[in-house]
């Protein structure tokens, strides 16, 4: 006699047919290529930005910029934070600030262009006839046929 398994909860199936929506994969897809574009922007902005704006406010480097609360201050944060030191990273929050104008811009021009996209093929397709007018045409069809 081989053992039964156990019924599965309702709720399985359900979170099942939940998963495989086209609309969870889709933002399952989008969050991945969210994590790569953020890590794209985060080199662009430490990378590219940070040392150009540094350069032109006098060699500052933002990823240094911080304030020891309590503890001893060391020559870079990373430092200061492994010495057990509180500090406010106020040269991190910078690039934080910078990485959320550029995603925020680039995602703006993103849908700017989408939207284009969309208005140009609803000019292309003309709107679908009212399903009234769909019906009313259906039924003239009909009393033609029946006329002799």
């Amino acid at each position: 006699m081989t053992p039964s398994l156990p019924q599965q909860p309702a709720w399985v199936k359900e979170f099942k047919a939940f998963i495989m929506r086209g609309n969870v994969i889709d933002l399952a897809v989008g969050i991945i290529i969210g994590a790569a574009f953020t890590a794209i922007v985060g080199s662009l902005v430490k990378d590219i930005f940070n040392p150009v704006l540094g350069l032109l406010m006098g060699g500052i480097d933002f990823s240094n910029v911080f304030i020891v609360l309590s503890g001893e201050r060391m020559p870079t944060l990373e430092a200061t934070r492994e010495s057990g030191a509180a500090v406010l990273a106020i040269g991190t929050f910078i690039n934080a600030i910078i990485n959320f104008v550029i995603v925020g811009f680039a995602i703006f021009w993103l849908i700017k262009v989408l939207s284009r996209f969309k208005a140009k093929e609803a000019e292309a397709a003309p709107p679908a006839p009212p399903k009234s007018e769909v019906l009313l045409e259906e039924i003239r069809d009909l009393l033609k046929s029946r006329a002799p």
